[in-house]
């Protein structure tokens, strides 16, 4: 396999997709090393006693970041991916260093946004490069795989952290660790890896999903599939960036010490991580909009729960049923963006995405903190838990279902009935060697130019040999183009038999 003609799969592709698994734990180790010891530090090193004041740093990094995520998206078909990773490790240089010595807030603040662009760069780089090398069949898993080891880094520096602010303080020491990460993580990306855009070229030549006509607005809004997934996602790291900077100050008013604060909220994060090595797989098999509901619900109840618990062990419960919910969508956000877009223009879809995503951040801080000091952390923490909540709802009744397959039971009394169309989208060749005597051939080439004459009021199956390959495609670009009632046969044509 050369890299002018590569193959697509997790398989074919281990070796890269290994290595940037452990580039994506690096990169969420970055953010891991503030995560315990900030909120802390604002009120005891500095004084802040405002919490919108306190949640400054996260507003500037969820800024930061969600504009640094677009701009990867927009940048990354023009410059390479691996271009715009090297610029992200070499702007956290800087970060572990700044938080040192600052001695005013305002350099906390300010090395807040080079990690939120060092973020954007990197993450959504490593991302966008997966979706590149595995292509769409192991996606959820390829996602999961990325996510898992981002998040578990973010939880293991994030109890480090803890553990050292314990023992040594808040300052130097637990930041010192952000410099090993930061130059690890720079020497790994120069000598080792390697840029995907033969990957993407090798994907666009076969696929048919119809590319969008403003990625901006319909992956913010008015794609009914990608608007959906896009507000959840922008939820989801609204509440993220209340328990970032609301978790800590909680307990800490519970009386609990620096290291059991460090303990509780890293099992969040490390929940969130490990789960995403089995819901990414989840995601591949399953109804992905049922994930997305169950997670969103799971978050906000969970959060609605946690003013009024007390004990340690039920505040771990919590941030592990937090980090269950987290684990339920994160990956499958990923994998619904990259399913529903042409792979040209997927990273600016991603990057889309990423921004509103992560805008959540600011938007959470910004809304925390106020509600804080003006009605209570209690109020804060309950308006963030309803809101979550709600998001699952909005999921619930505005994205269309993701119904994998129809069973040759279901399909054949339908035969009998108007307005039902079966759709065979393998080759000419293929059709003559044997077909449902029903199925009309219209290879997956040419089907979107041929479903523009048909009623949108129609049921469809698709048909391909073995079923879930072409025609599960073929049906997820039919319901993308408004044919909400369209099925893939289960089993194929050779199932049929």
């Amino acid at each position: 396999m050369s890299d002018l003609n590569p193959h697509l799969g997790l398989r074919a592709n281990w070796k890269q997709f290994t290595l940037l698994v452990i580039v994506n734990a690096f990169v969420g180790g970055m953010v891991g090393i503030e995560r315990t010891v900030l909120p802390v530090l604002a009120e005891l090193e500095f004084g802040i006693a405002s919490h919108a004041a306190a949640l400054s740093f996260i507003m500037a990094f969820g800024v930061s970041k969600a504009l640094a995520n677009y701009a990867t998206g927009r940048l990354a078909a023009r410059f390479g991916r691996k271009a715009l990773l090297i610029t992200g490790w070499s702007l956290a240089l800087p970060v572990p260093f700044m938080l040192i010595y600052a001695d005013a807030w305002s350099w906390i603040v300010a090395a807040n946004i080079l990690l939120g662009i060092h973020q954007g760069f990197a993450w959504s780089s490593t991302v966008v490069m997966k979706m590149d090398l595995v292509g769409e069949k192991d996606r959820g898993l390829a996602m999961g795989l990325n996510e898992f080891a981002g998040y578990l880094a973010v939880g293991a520096m994030a109890f480090l952290t803890g553990y050292l602010a314990a023992q040594y303080g808040p300052r130097p020491v637990p930041f010192q660790v952000g410099i090993s990460i930061a130059v690890i993580g720079l020497l790994m990306t120069l000598l080792w890896v390697k840029d995907t855009v033969h990957h993407v070229a090798a994907e666009s030549a076969h696929s048919i999903v119809p590319r969008l006509k403003r990625v901006f607005s319909e992956t913010s809004l008015t794609h009914r599939t990608l608007g959906s997934v896009t507000q959840a996602g922008l939820v989801n790291n609204l509440n993220d960036g209340m328990l970032w900077g609301l978790l800590p100050v909680l307990l800490l008013s519970e009386g609990f010490g620096q290291g059991q604060i460090g303990a509780i909220a890293a099992v969040y994060p490390a929940v969130w991580g490990l789960g995403q090595l089995f819901t990414g797989k989840l995601a591949d098999h399953v109804n992905r909009r049922t994930l997305l509901i169950i997670g969103m619900v799971l978050q906000g109840l969970a959060i609605l729960l946690l003013p009024y618990v007390h004990a340690q062990g039920t505040y771990v419960a919590l941030s592990a049923a937090l980090g269950l919910g987290t684990a339920l969508v994160y990956p499958t956000f990923l994998a619904v963006i990259a399913a529903h877009t042409h792979p040209q223009q997927r990273s600016e879809a991603v990057g889309v995405f990423r921004l509103w995503r992560d805008l959540g951040y600011a938007i959470g801080a910004l809304l925390t903190g106020l509600i804080a000091d003006r009605f209570g952390i209690t109020a804060s923490i309950l308006a963030i838990g309803a809101v979550t909540v709600l998001s699952g709802v909005v999921v619930w009744l505005r994205m269309p279902s993701e119904r994998k397959c129809l069973e040759p039971e279901e399909l054949k009394p339908l035969l009998s009935k108007p307005g039902v169309r079966v759709v065979d989208v393998r080759s000419p060749e293929e059709f003559a060697s044997g077909h449902l005597p029903e199925a009309i051939n219209i290879p997956i080439s040419e089907l979107i130019e041929r479903a523009r004459g048909w009623s949108p009021k129609e049921r469809i199956v698709t048909v391909c040999a073995k079923g879930g390959g072409r025609s599960a495609q073929a049906a997820q670009v039919l319901r993308d183009l408004g044919f909400g009632r369209t099925w893939w046969l289960c089993g194929g044509t050779l199932g049929w038999r």
